[in-house]
């Protein structure tokens, strides 16, 4: 495991608080997030030999998944919480899997031009600033190949003018979660505004959970 960022960063820990990660998989088991995950899986379409790259991976749960139905192709995860780092590498060791896992952040990827065929995302865009979430897939879709294939799914709002989302930072310098970003096809326009083809959006419910969009988009 390596840090791979320059700089530090503000960043949402995947439950929301660090004490809470220890129900991040159980969580995960319920909401039904692993029928979404095997849906990213077949439409991103892998073949063997090809590099994988889960950009803020958490514990690992999607790259395990990945490397169970594809043995033969390469695995990478990024993440800015060492203690989630931690988890997902021995969660893929016990899996009979290996898998590259950096500390790092989505805005500032340490990798090289066109290092990957797929890049996946699974509920992590609605953690950042709306710029960021810019930064973010800049970055993506430099480190793609010209062929490459960007799977993400995150949280979908349908705006009945309840002003759901948007907080700003607390006085304790808590990062909170953009969701006004993600009303109806705001997700699926920004990621086209990066330079990207958008297929349309699949949309599947989680169990307590609300709506996730899975979003498939090709470097053009």
């Amino acid at each position: 495991m390596a840090e791979t960022s320059s700089q530090e960063r503000d960043y949402l820990p995947g439950m929301g608080k660090h004490y809470l990660m220890p129900l991040y998989d159980v969580m995960h088991s319920v909401s039904g997030l692993a029928r979404v995950h095997d849906q990213m899986i077949t439409l991103a379409g892998l073949r063997d030999g090809q590099r994988v790259l889960d950009v803020g991976c958490g514990t690992g749960n999607l790259l395990r998944a990945t490397g169970k139905r594809h043995r033969d192709v390469e695995l990478t995860g990024v993440d800015p919480d060492l203690k989630m780092l931690a988890r997902a590498e021995r969660k893929i060791r016990r899996a009979g899997l290996t898998a590259q896992l950096d500390r790092g952040f989505a805005q500032e990827l340490a990798f090289p031009d066109g290092s990957f065929d797929v890049v996946f995302s699974s509920l992590m865009l609605h953690h950042l600033e709306t710029s960021a979430k810019d930064e973010m897939l800049a970055e993506v879709r430099r480190v793609l190949r010209p062929d490459g294939v960007l799977v993400l799914a995150d949280a979908v709002l349908h705006d009945h003018g309840h002003g759901h989302g948007r907080r700003k930072r607390g006085a304790s310098g808590d990062l909170h979660i953009h969701l006004r970003d993600n009303v109806g096809d705001a997700v699926a326009k920004r990621i086209a505004a990066a330079g990207f083809t958008v297929e349309p959006t699949r949309a599947r419910k989680l169990r307590m959970f609300g709506e996730v969009g899975i979003e498939v988009a090709r470097v053009h």
